[in-house]
């Protein structure tokens, strides 16, 4: 008898796949936070919480997690309607919109608060509408708003629709064969398939929000304690050379960004076990 064939993979083996996965994990993601953690460390918790205890950096921290959690809600919402109507009909201008949804991801994000800006401006196209009507979107937290919806709606779309285009019918014929209205199979069928990758969307759309910069500054009017964001408030911060209070922010909003997706990730933990016990 001859030798048992060993199959080898491609891929190279644990001990340099861990290695070369840590190496670039510290250089890209552990050491700049090790950085900034270093550079609060310095300045002292006290120095710290003297920092971000103050209106103006409040009303900024309130300010980026409420809106960009807005978004995140409402592109979790639009982002699966989106996706299913991508994945599972057919239509003229299908691949066009498609396409459409990935431009955020492949736009500047300063040439998209320019655009926008241009768009929801009192004298832009849509500004002068809603001017007609009494309002105002550029230059307020509205403006914010519609830039983290246009920045995070792909992050969710894209987690998605993959996941809708691997279901099979069958499992909604058959539900709907059993008697189930298309209410109760979206409910009971469809959701509990979706919630770990929806989750996963909404989480990346939410981590976008919070820290975007380039596309909410030109939006935003950017007036200290109604439409200030935290991460334009670090920019002055730097520039002023305060580099102790600028960590001392970016700590902040660090913690409460870690709190946040380590809820995330429980839910999506619960669900993922709920989907398996069904």
């Amino acid at each position: 008898m001859g030798r048992p064939l060993i199959r080898r993979s491609a891929m190279p083996g644990l001990g340099l796949s861990m290695g070369i996965t840590l190496t670039l994990l510290s250089l890209v993601v552990l050491l700049p936070i090790g950085a900034l953690l270093a550079k609060g460390a310095s300045y002292g918790a006290a120095g710290i919480w003297e920092t971000v205890n103050r209106p103006r950096v409040w009303a900024a921290l309130f300010l980026s997690f409420r809106l960009a959690l807005a978004a995140a809600l409402f592109n979790l919402v639009f982002g699966l309607v989106l996706a299913w109507v991508l994945a599972r009909y057919r239509f003229v201008g299908r691949r066009l919109l498609d396409a459409a949804v990935d431009l955020p991801f492949a736009l500047p994000t300063a040439v998209a608060g320019i655009a926008l800006t241009a768009l929801y401006a009192p004298n832009g196209a849509f500004g002068q509408v809603a001017a007609r009507l009494g309002w105002q979107i550029a230059y307020t937290q509205w403006g914010i708003f519609i830039a983290l919806v246009f920045v995070g709606l792909p992050f969710v779309a894209r987690s998605v629709q993959p996941v809708i285009e691997e279901i099979d019918r069958e499992i909604e014929e058959a539900s709907a064969s059993l008697g189930a209205t298309r209410l109760h199979t979206l409910r009971r069928v469809i959701l509990p398939i979706l919630t770990p990758a929806a989750l996963t969307g909404f989480a990346l759309s939410l981590a976008r929000g919070v820290g975007e910069y380039g596309s909410v500054i030109f939006i935003a009017g950017n007036i200290p304690r109604l439409t200030e964001i935290a991460p334009l408030l670090i920019v002055i911060q730097l520039e002023e050379f305060n580099y102790d209070a600028a960590a001392a922010i970016g700590i902040a909003m660090l913690v409460i960004s870690l709190a946040m997706l380590l809820s995330i990730n429980l839910i999506q933990i619960w669900s993922r076990r709920s989907l398996q016990d069904v």
